[in-house]
């Protein structure tokens, strides 16, 4: 959804707004900034922007300052500069009076700065423009409702069904309509296979937009969770036996004025094909973006619908990358299914469009098709990392690491190392999920 500015604070005023949010998201993809009241938003704020400490992009989940070597007390965390993108403009339903304006990080020299999320995700935007293709993205996301002690709100499973749970639907209907009213396309929502785990579907929008989306879709449903007395947690596995909740990312590429990927016919067309391919030579790297805790790792696991291994295939739940490639369709596309829903979206969309941009800058080939059970027998498809050393190293040796910027990835890095530390301490049972792990993540997450 792209504003103007005259649009939006018409908007704001006709709906008696009093105050704008001005949000960015931090490394974890928490949103951050500053409550602005309406007047001196729309007076000062639009060009001066506000100042903010740069130490929001190395919080960990619970505000603690992560060790590393660009911002700490040395540098004296110096303020940077968060400046509106006016085109994001929106009015909330759910919370009468307030408005949020997503915002770019600028350094005190006013460049990028090179550890804010939202710029990372602009640079991979531009790499592909510059080829001629400009990135379309839709995200998947499940969540689970709680009670405010993070139990499930439910003790057994009906996967979408439209007869069970009737109590929860006023929750879910507010949810839906504080979306719509975010000016999010709502598509549909439904009961997945764990107890108390919901699915909402959103629409695509360009690469920027849909990460904006998202991250504010989070927000919103833990925001009316608590107003319907509940809790919401995108924590990737909160209960071990119970199903774990991913992060589904979906892209294609437009390419004068339509879809690159329509004249596929059954089988990848060759823009499609290099794509797939370079999110096959960086799906290694691109775990520590999907899995950045120890926890997000426990969702690895055989026949749970998340993958296991490193393939590519049509119509098929137990693949890596699963491709939609319908004879001549606009909606052809590739669906990247192993990101937990605690993945920052920002980051995560920034790492597929680089590995599929590389993937068409190197005219990659994606080897064959994997058809069937790729549970039972994965061939000689390269495991994906299984623990978060391992995500750790995979990542931090990658080509996919400097693509997305040295500083950034190596700020990136030591929060993980942080979160391994902090993992083997308190919750060392890979199989197994503790009440450290929810009391750390099952809010935050």
């Amino acid at each position: 959804m792209t504003v103007t500015t005259n649009d939006f604070e018409a908007r704001c005023r006709a709906a008696a707004v009093h105050t704008v949010e001005i949000a960015a998201p931090d490394t974890q993809g928490h949103l951050r900034g500053k409550r602005v009241p309406i007047d001196r938003f729309f007076e000062t704020t639009i060009d001066t922007g506000v100042n903010i400490a740069d130490a929001m992009f190395v919080f960990d989940m619970q505000n603690d300052l992560v060790d590393n070597p660009y911002i700490n007390m040395d540098s004296g965390f110096l303020d940077c500069k968060l400046m509106p993108d006016m085109s994001t403009g929106r009015v909330f339903s759910h919370r009468p009076g307030y408005a949020i304006v997503f915002a770019d990080a600028v350094d005190p020299h006013g460049e990028p700065h090179p550890n804010a999320p939202r710029g990372v995700l602009a640079a991979q935007i531009e790499r592909c423009r510059a080829q001629g293709l400009d990135p379309v993205v839709a995200t998947e996301l499940e969540f689970y409702l709680c009670t405010p002690d993070w139990q499930p709100v439910q003790q057994h499973i009906q996967y979408s069904s439209l007869t069970d749970a009737l109590e929860l639907e006023d929750c879910l209907r507010e949810m839906r309509a504080a979306l719509l009213g975010a000016g999010l396309e709502v598509e549909s929502s439904n009961a997945e296979y764990g107890p108390g785990q919901i699915e909402i579907n959103i629409g695509h929008a360009d690469a920027m937009t849909a990460a904006d989306n998202t991250v504010l879709y989070k927000s919103i449903v833990k925001q009316v969770a608590v107003q319907h007395g509940m809790r919401a947690t995108f924590m990737p596995k909160p209960f071990f036996e119970q199903s774990g909740s991913g992060m589904h990312v979906h892209t294609s590429l437009r390419a004068d004025g339509a879809n690159a990927f329509a004249s596929s016919d059954g089988a990848p067309n060759a823009v499609m094909a290099h794509w797939i391919a370079g999110l096959l030579e960086h799906a290694l790297a691109l775990g520590l973006l999907g899995y950045p805790t120890a926890n997000g790792v426990k969702r690895v696991q055989p026949y749970t619908f998340a993958p296991t291994h490193v393939h590519w295939g049509g119509d098929n739940r137990t693949v890596l990358a699963r491709c939609i490639a319908e004879a001549f369709s606009p909606a052809n596309r590739v669906e990247y299914r192993a990101a937990g829903a605690d993945a920052n979206a920002y980051l995560m969309i920034a790492g597929i469009l680089a590995a599929g941009a590389d993937g068409i800058e190197r005219r990659l080939d994606p080897g064959p098709m994997s058809v069937g059970d790729m549970y039972s027998d994965p061939g000689a498809a390269a495991a994906l990392p299984s623990t978060l050393p391992d995500c750790i190293a995979a990542y931090e040796s990658s080509s996919l690491a400097q693509q997305l910027g040295p500083r950034f990835s190596e700020v990136y890095v030591c929060a993980a190392q942080h979160e391994h530390a902090l993992g083997s301490e308190h919750a060392p049972d890979a199989e197994d999920v503790n009440d450290w792990e929810r009391e750390r993540y099952a809010e935050h997450c």
